[in-house]
């Protein structure tokens, strides 16, 4: 294991200032090789430490969520098969901002479907931005940090923590509801 991190910091001294901004570029990328975010912010932390890998990895999925709107609004057929994906997942449910933000926390839950959410929610780019970018703080730092950890529990804790979330999303999901009925 020694001589794998040696192999591992040799390869990042190796390549300099550009082993950041291929990271980047691979969390871009990453739908093409079906790489879940949780893998690739894995790596960055391994890679480059919690710090710098939470906030290249930040950097990374701040970007994808703008290609991702620039996706949907470019390509009426991207727009339409992830709207297919919507109805598909999620029905006519209405998701709030807050609940958008817990699911992103959850691994492997569709990158592009969640920014479309926020796009429809959203008034404008700007705010599709502002609300994007504040959604990708918390699983760049969790999936860096606490990442491997999470997938090396055992079932049941994973079980656990899946259990928590999903209930934080749903107890959203009610509170947004009585708002809205409140309004």
């Amino acid at each position: 294991m020694d001589q794998f991190n040696q192999s591992l910091e040799f390869l990042i001294e190796g390549t300099g200032w550009l082993a950041p901004v291929l990271f980047i570029l691979l969390h871009l990328f990453r739908p093409f090789f079906f790489l879940p975010v949780i893998v690739v912010c894995i790596g960055g932390g391994v890679l480059f430490g919690f710090i710098k890998g939470a906030l290249l990895s930040f950097i990374g999925l701040s970007l994808m969520s703008l290609v991702s709107y620039q996706l949907v609004i470019k390509f009426p057929r991207f727009r339409k098969g992830v709207t297919h994906l919507k109805k598909k997942v999620f029905q006519d449910r209405t998701v709030s901002v807050s609940q958008v933000m817990i699911l992103r926390i959850m691994p492997f839950v569709h990158f592009h479907l969640l920014s479309l959410y926020l796009m429809e929610m959203s008034k404008s780019f700007k705010e599709y931005m502002y609300f994007s970018v504040l959604g990708q703080i918390m699983p760049a730092v969790l999936y860096t940090a606490f990442g491997e950890a999470i997938t090396e529990l055992p079932w049941y804790s994973t079980g656990i923590m899946v259990i928590i979330l999903v209930s934080i999303y749903g107890y959203l999901g009610k509170r947004n509801k009585a708002h809205i009925k409140g309004s």
